[in-house]
């Protein structure tokens, strides 16, 4: 019986890479990522039920976890790392996981990807439950780190997704909500890195984004509960206030400093 290749691992449609010009290896690689946001769009249904589905479990006080190894790990870290913030949120209402832990951030782990009961032992350590999400992201859809964190959740009543580029794979066949991204081949045959990771990136900027605001965290167009972290967040919170209350900018700014957020600002002063 023939075995089944992986969309993920097929051989590149451009091939003698090495011979190329260099303007003609970037042209390629960005003729190809122009496919990328038309394999999302097919997806769109299944992103939206993800974010209704989560942001009923956050209201209840529920969180959202992402677990994942290598690329796809580090996209899950680097979206929960941005709720805080953009949107004010406390560090452990998204939080990413990834096999090998923090140092596999920066470090390739070693065979970590391959442990089928280590996610589970993560997740344990935040006490998941069935008020949570967890969303495990893998191009191959066949990582066992993921797949034994998604499966030993699912035995405990918790809502999983999965988030691949192989439609048909495991994790798709083992998560409540399959969110299957086909991305064709990568340029450089096998490094998901480039266009299933710039896919992952994508649906987890529509997750997270959508879901704060199903949950309020924006008004209007406005990242009105972001943190005043640095002097450029402080002059855009200034910003949004003038807009919104007809203020000058040092009547805004005061008020930004006095009440800590641009919604407080708002609410306080409307």
């Amino acid at each position: 019986m023939k075995k089944h290749i992986k969309i993920t691992e097929e051989p590149s449609l451009y091939d003698r890479l090495e011979e190329m010009p260099s303007l003609d290896i970037v042209r390629n690689i960005n003729n190809e990522d122009r496919k990328v946001a038309e394999a999302v769009e097919k997806v769109l249904l299944k992103v939206a039920q993800l974010v209704d589905e989560t942001a009923i479990r956050f209201e209840k006080g529920g969180r959202l976890f992402y677990i994942g190894a290598g690329t796809s790990g580090r996209l899950g870290i680097l979206d929960a790392s941005e709720i805080p913030p953009t949107f004010g949120m406390p560090y452990d209402r998204v939080i990413g996981l990834i096999a090998g832990g923090d140092t596999a951030i920066r470090k390739a782990i070693e065979f970590a990807e391959d442990d089928l009961e280590q996610a589970w032992k993560d997740l344990q350590e935040y006490n998941i439950n069935s008020n949570d999400v967890l969303v495990g992201i893998a191009a191959s859809g066949t990582t066992p780190y993921v797949l034994g964190g998604i499966a030993k959740a699912k035995e405990h009543g918790i809502l999983t997704a999965g988030i691949t580029n192989n439609p048909g794979s495991p994790l798709a066949t083992g998560s409540d909500i399959a969110i299957e991204v086909n991305v064709g081949p990568e340029f450089l045959t096998g490094s998901t890195r480039m266009k299933s990771g710039t896919s992952q990136k994508m649906v987890l900027n529509m997750i997270s984004t959508a879901l704060m605001i199903r949950i309020g965290r924006v008004k209007g167009n406005k990242m009105v509960n972001m943190q005043l972290s640095n002097t450029k967040l402080v002059d855009r919170g200034t910003r949004y206030i003038m807009e919104e209350l007809g203020l000058n900018y040092e009547e805004a700014e005061k008020a930004l400093k006095q009440y800590g957020s641009v919604k407080n600002a708002v609410d306080a002063l409307k």
